[in-house]
């Protein structure tokens, strides 16, 4: 029967110490995997927090748990798993500083995802956001239509930075109101300015059917232009 503070199993359960290497390697590991993992997932997952501080609460959370409440984790293994992440943190914090491809492959880089009141369709394929939760985003921000967004970025810690036209400068775009945007169709009823429901490109359209010059989708919404609400 096992006693409570026998020292060797509270120490190293009663593992041998050239164990240690194997639990560095281990650690190493599960820090690569937990990076590409977390970097794989996209910005959004992560928001707040870069990919790489994440990585490091969830290798230290972990490493400080288990020997908490597990017996049969020691906790010398514990404390050079954490000696490891950390050692792991500061190189990895140094090499970014040191090389800029290194630190876009880590963190990532900003993207623009609106450009003078479209969409960039070309950063929407390479990103895990889909259009209606950035739509809620934009909602957020009190932003009615894409004529009021002269650009908007996808910073590396997942949140948006949108930058306005000023009240003058406001043109036609897509409503971004579930109700107007639900108002899509493929058929054009009424001479006018529409935007395409998928890229925001604004045309001035006969009743018909068209296809967009922009991203070659057929469904449009009628385009708007209010002002923002201070």
């Amino acid at each position: 029967m096992k006693e409570i503070f026998e020292w060797e199993r509270f120490l190293m359960n009663e593992l041998p110490f050239k164990f240690l290497l194997e639990v560095i390697v281990r650690s190493t590991i599960m820090f690569v995997f937990l990076l590409i993992a977390l970097r794989v997932t996209g910005k959004r997952g992560v928001r707040q927090l870069s990919v790489f501080e994440t990585v490091i609460i969830i290798a230290l959370g972990s490493a400080a748990g288990d020997p908490m409440f597990y017996e049969d984790v020691g906790i010398i293994p514990a404390l050079v798993v954490f000696t490891t992440i950390i050692i792991l943190y500061r190189f990895v914090t140094w090499l970014t500083g040191k090389n800029e491809w290194f630190e876009k492959l880590i963190e990532g880089k900003t993207v623009c995802l609106i450009h003078e009141g479209r969409f960039s369709i070309s950063a929407f394929k390479k990103e895990t956001l889909a259009q209606d939760e950035f739509f809620s985003e934009l909602r957020v921000k009190s932003i009615e239509h894409l004529g009021q967004v002269r650009s908007a970025y996808l910073e590396p810690s997942g949140e948006v930075s949108v930058f306005f036209y000023h009240d003058d400068e406001v043109k036609y775009g897509l409503p971004l109101l579930p109700d107007l945007y639900q108002s899509k169709s493929k058929k054009i009823f009424k001479d006018g300015l529409y935007a395409c429901a998928f890229c925001g490109n604004v045309e001035n359209l006969p009743s018909g059917a068209a296809v967009c010059p922009v991203c070659n989708r057929d469904e449009w919404v009628v385009a708007i232009k209010t002002l923002r609400l201070s």
